[in-house]
């Protein structure tokens, strides 16, 4: 159910996150942060829950209104709430001529930080490489699983 995603996929990033003995210096979660109906999406619950910095990076728009970016990489367009204006979060091309992704902060970062760490993550891909290798992974987990049902087609490749 859109807008609800948090209440589903929250549990089990929690329960991952108990495996990581490192510092994180920040987590790059698929689905919004600020850019949600109520401003506060899974980036944002996952990032107070366990009090790490977090960034919501969205293959597709919630919620929020936006001018087209620039199809040249690293190009951003604010995307601002519907009613009141303010800026929730960044349209940002990662890639030539590719769909833009949805960049949120979630948690300790703000919208120019998560935008700039999202950059530097993509390395010639849509998606940022650590959200890329984990769509991957499901990807050839799900395959290995008998009756599994198909997921949302690949759009962390280069040419999605």
């Amino acid at each position: 159910m859109p807008g609800f995603l948090s209440f589903r996929e929250t549990p089990g990033y929690l329960r991952v996150m108990t495996y990581v003995d490192h510092p994180v210096d920040v987590l790059i979660v698929d689905g919004q942060g600020t850019a949600h109906p109520r401003g506060f999406g899974i980036a944002c619950h996952i990032g107070v829950l366990l009090n790490w910095p977090t960034i919501g990076v969205g293959k597709s728009r919630l919620f929020g209104r936006h001018e087209t970016p620039a199809p040249n990489a690293g190009q951003w367009v604010p995307l601002w709430h519907p009613r009141t204006g303010v800026v929730i979060g960044a349209v940002l091309t990662t890639r030539p001529r590719t769909r833009p992704v949805y960049v949120s902060p979630g948690h300790r970062v703000s919208l120019d930080r998560a935008v700039a760490i999202v950059l530097d993550c993509c390395d010639g891909y849509r998606l940022p490489e650590p959200q890329r290798q984990a769509d991957q992974w499901v990807r050839q987990v799900r395959s290995r699983v008998p009756g599994a049902g198909p997921l949302v087609p690949d759009e962390g490749n280069r040419g999605g």
